[in-house]
């Protein structure tokens, strides 16, 4: 998908890449205007937020029309919410409360057709791609989808490195928020105790490769790397 491939070769060249999590004002005309305003990327919040599907459906055809990132954070990682995820057409998934390899192998199998894993697309998700050859899913699904595992627990932080290694893994994120909760600092996002665990995630994520996506101020934290 040219708009996945576009955005992780900014994040490849070392660009900052910002975006919107967007909650609660969802409207199809706030993709022209994301992009108008220099803005990389939109995720639609579907675990807290409130966009119904075929919203979710609009937008995201529209950011591929454009070639404009749209992607997805679902209410959880279980294969059935992501198979009915992948099926709307986003670019790529935030993964909520990843904790673990074992919780990607689930994402995986529900991204990939087989042999590789257990999709079994259908209605809308069978619209945007070239045919349903296994290759034309390869090529224009499976070879860039954007994979953002959120840490968001101790466990999480404890398997950092086998989250960060794992093959879907695009690049390494947080959710401060909760994760300040299980660290028992609850709503200390700024804290020493956070501040800690974001550099360890970071630290994963160099090792395998990678490059971390966050939230909160941006300025600050593209001063901190």
């Amino acid at each position: 998908m040219k708009a996945a491939q576009n955005l992780m070769a900014k994040v490849n060249r070392g660009d900052v890449v910002t975006g919107l999590l967007v909650m609660n004002h969802v409207w199809l005309e706030l993709i022209e205007i994301s992009r108008n305003a220099g803005l990389d990327y939109l995720i639609l919040d579907m675990e807290h937020g409130s966009p119904n599907v075929d919203m979710v459906v609009e937008m995201c055809a529209i950011g591929r029309m454009l070639d404009f990132p749209v992607l997805i954070r679902p209410v959880d990682h279980e294969m059935s919410t992501i198979r009915k995820a992948i099926d709307m057409g986003p670019c790529g998934f935030l993964l909520p409360t990843v904790q673990s390899a074992a919780d990607l192998d689930k994402v995986r199998d529900a991204i990939y057709m087989p042999p590789r894993g257990q999709r079994r697309p259908g209605s809308r998700g069978n619209a945007w791609v070239s045919g349903l050859h296994l290759e034309a899913w390869q090529r224009d699904v499976e070879d860039h989808f954007i994979i953002l595992p959120q840490i968001e627990t101790q466990r999480g932080l404890d398997n950092r490195a086998e989250i960060a290694g794992h093959e879907i893994t695009t690049a390494m994120a947080h959710g401060p928020y909760d994760l300040s909760y299980d660290l028992g600092v609850g709503g200390a996002m700024s804290g020493p105790e956070v501040s800690a665990a974001n550099k360890q995630i970071q630290a994963a994520a160099h090792a395998a490769g990678k490059k971390m996506w966050v939230i909160g101020d941006g300025p600050a934290l593209r001063a901190q790397g």
